[in-house]
């Protein structure tokens, strides 16, 4: 306890210094409290608790003080901001960016430096909301200018503008400040640390950002175009994190549409240097980067899927990601070692990642990645991992590979994945939710030997309860999932559908604004309604509902495939043998199909022709009422004009249906 008295004792002695009537008196206690906290963690957390914090803002914000004075004040600020979280906090509780900020008006170069390191360090903190930089319009514009003062306004400017640039709104605010045009030189700047803050500058503000990479294209400095000068960035011989960032960089605007994906710059240099990346020589933070670049690079284009994936090995190399958090040379360093297990998650997220990209076309490479060592133990395993993030990436891997019909069939199978999905769908954020509910969308296929026990296993509950999500996304993939499910399924799997879903949410459904929800909905009723048996059964316990939501939807205002697959559904209904009646004796219905023979859309006149012959076919009971039933609405004069028709199709099916009446 005296040693405590004793700390804090001389911590007092510093504080009140600061209080000297002297002004020299008061220069020399801040100097010398500045050489006091140098990488004295205790030192400064004391010196807070003392209150050394508002006399130095007050002292670096006083009019009368010299120059010296508040420069060391800004000095002494910026090492109690290098100390801990709890430090940042109490700086930013005592109003210290206003102060800084304030600052940086000041004629003295050495006072706006030591404002800007201070800022700097307060902002790469992760307890600094990053809108502080944005309260006040005036404080970019006056940055942007600072820009040109010295070298390390420039390393520090820029290096709070990447710390700051969270998200589409503060790239739109650094961009409209003219931050293309003030930072582009700065890459040819002859200090490494002002190129390689400019370079991370570039990197945030072209992420998913079209128009700063639509930009970047065609700016040049010095002569030379920025793309050539971030290929230049990642060659071999520069440091390893300057080729990350420039491979990032280029990553973004090959996404953003700015560059080709098969331009030289991408195929040739972004891509193998960000498989190197992946390397177990590396780093583990440089393996995460350079994997997740690498997975985003790739998404969507199947020709760069597969050129990665036959560069260096990487689909082995990746299974290292789950065996060695560390590069074997790292390991002399016991503290990189702790550090590295503490982190292994990661690699093991952006392995799953990368997987899911070089899997999601090819089906030669998803072979190539579920035959890697355990692969699917790891899926599995990654599937009920504590970190969300993790969970996620594993998810997104299984749902890119189970987009493979020979997979579904065997890896799947034999590793009974679908155990661990549905315990994945049970209360899981939405964004998991969503690539789950996708990946079992395509295990419920009918040619997956998954969907018989994934149905024992309460699923049908389960999507039931997904299509009432307020999340789009959910309620389409809810209601897709139990549209794979009853294809081709048998009856009770068919009722136990319709009990689930009840008739209330079916019309709830079926009146959703978003016209993929409509249309899965109806994909549904199409796949209930097949075989007669079905039919008949379905018509019988749940005709009177069906054939209102029928009217429902061929009287609103919806699109061509909307009416084409009502119609569809129609016709089903008019090959079951007692469900028939359920239109021949809905005059309103019958008109409709009338309607939609001589409608504009071939299309549409075909599917109600479906629903015709189906009604007058000879061999069935009751054919010949129905016929003379429908002579006398006119649908016959209907079938001699369309048999007249140009398309061929139809001439076919209306020539077809009127042999019906002459048999």
């Amino acid at each position: 306890f005296s040693s405590l008295q004793e700390v804090t004792a001389s911590s007092r002695h510093y504080v009140d210094r600061l209080f000297d009537l002297d002004p020299q008196k008061v220069l020399q206690g801040v100097i010398d409290m500045k050489n006091a906290v140098i990488g004295n963690n205790k030192q400064k957390a004391n010196l807070i608790v003392l209150g050394a914090v508002p006399r130095l803002l007050y002292l670096l914000q006083q009019e009368t003080s010299s120059t010296e004075l508040r420069t060391e004040c800004a000095v002494v600020l910026g090492s109690l901001a290098m100390g801990t979280e709890n430090n940042v906090k109490s700086l930013l509780d005592c109003h210290i960016i206003p102060a800084l900020l304030q600052g940086l008006l000041s004629p003295d170069l050495k006072f706006i430096e030591a404002c800007l390191r201070c800022l700097r360090t307060i902002f790469i903190s992760p307890v600094t909301p990053e809108d502080l930089l944005y309260t006040d319009a005036t404080v970019i514009s006056h940055l942007m200018a600072l820009l040109s003062r010295s070298r390390y306004t420039q390393e520090y400017i820029c290096q709070i503008f990447s710390h700051c640039c969270k998200g589409p709104d503060h790239q739109t605010i650094l961009f409209n400040h003219g931050a293309v045009q003030n930072i582009a030189h700065l890459l040819v700047s002859t200090s490494y640390k002002v190129r390689m803050q400019a370079l991370k500058c570039f990197s945030v503000l072209a992420f998913e950002n079209p128009q700063v990479s639509m930009t970047l294209v065609n700016v040049s400095v010095d002569g030379e175009l920025l793309p050539q000068i971030f290929v230049k960035m990642l060659q071999r011989d520069k440091p390893i994190e300057m080729q990350l960032t420039s491979a990032k960089c280029l990553t973004s605007m090959c996404r953003a549409g700015a560059i080709r994906t098969d331009d030289s710059c991408i195929v040739l240099k972004t891509l193998p240097c960000l498989v190197r990346m992946c390397s177990k020589e590396r780093l583990l933070e440089e393996r995460v980067e350079g994997a997740e670049t690498l997975a985003y690079l790739i998404e969507t284009d199947v020709e760069l899927q597969r050129i990665a994936s036959i560069t260096d090995h990487l689909i082995v190399m990746l299974a290292d990601y789950f065996k060695y958090p560390s590069s074997v040379s790292a390991i002399t360093d016991i503290k990189r070692l702790d550090h590295d297990l503490k982190h292994a998650h990661e690699l093991r997220q952006a392995a799953f990642k990368l997987y899911a990209s070089l899997g999601a076309n090819d089906e030669d490479i998803r072979k190539k990645i579920i035959e890697t060592e355990n692969m699917m133990d790891r899926i599995v395993n990654g599937l009920s991992e504590s970190s969300i993030k993790v969970r996620l990436a594993a998810v997104r891997c299984l749902h890119s590979l189970s987009r493979s019909v020979q997979q579904l069939r065997t890896s799947f199978q034999d590793h009974a994945v679908w155990k661990p999905l549905m315990k994945v769908l049970q209360n899981a954020p939405n964004e998991i939710l969503v690539v789950a509910s996708s990946t079992l969308c395509n295990l419920l296929l009918e040619f997956s030997p998954s969907k018989e026990p994934i149905l024992e296993s309460g699923a049908i509950e389960l999507l039931c309860s997904l299509t009432q999500s307020e999340n789009l996304a959910l309620r389409v993939n809810g209601i897709w999932a139990l549209m794979n499910m009853a294809f081709q399924a048998e009856q009770k799997i068919k009722s136990d559908i319709l009990r689930g879903l009840s008739t209330e949410q079916l019309f709830q459904l079926l009146s959703d604004s978003d016209v993929n929800v409509l249309m899965k909905t109806l994909g549904l009723l199409r796949n209930l309604l097949s075989t007669r048996p079905h039919i008949d059964h379905i018509m019988s316990t749940h005709g009177k509902q069906i054939m209102q939501a029928v009217t429902l939807i061929l009287e609103g205002e919806h699109n061509i495939e909307v009416k084409e697959q009502t119609l569809c559904i129609l016709a089903n209904i008019a090959d079951g043998t007692t469900a028939k009646e359920l239109i021949m004796t809905n005059d309103d219905i019958l008109q409709k199909i009338k309607y939609y023979m001589s409608h504009s859309n071939a299309k549409l006149q075909l599917a109600a022709m479906f629903c015709i012959s189906n009604l007058i076919w000879n061999e069935e009971e009751g054919s010949q009422e129905r016929q003379d039933k429908l002579r006398d609405m006119g649908i016959v004069d209907i079938l001699h004009k369309l048999s007249q028709s140009s398309d061929p199709n139809l001439c076919d099916k209306a020539k077809t249906a009127l042999q019906q009446y002459l048999a």
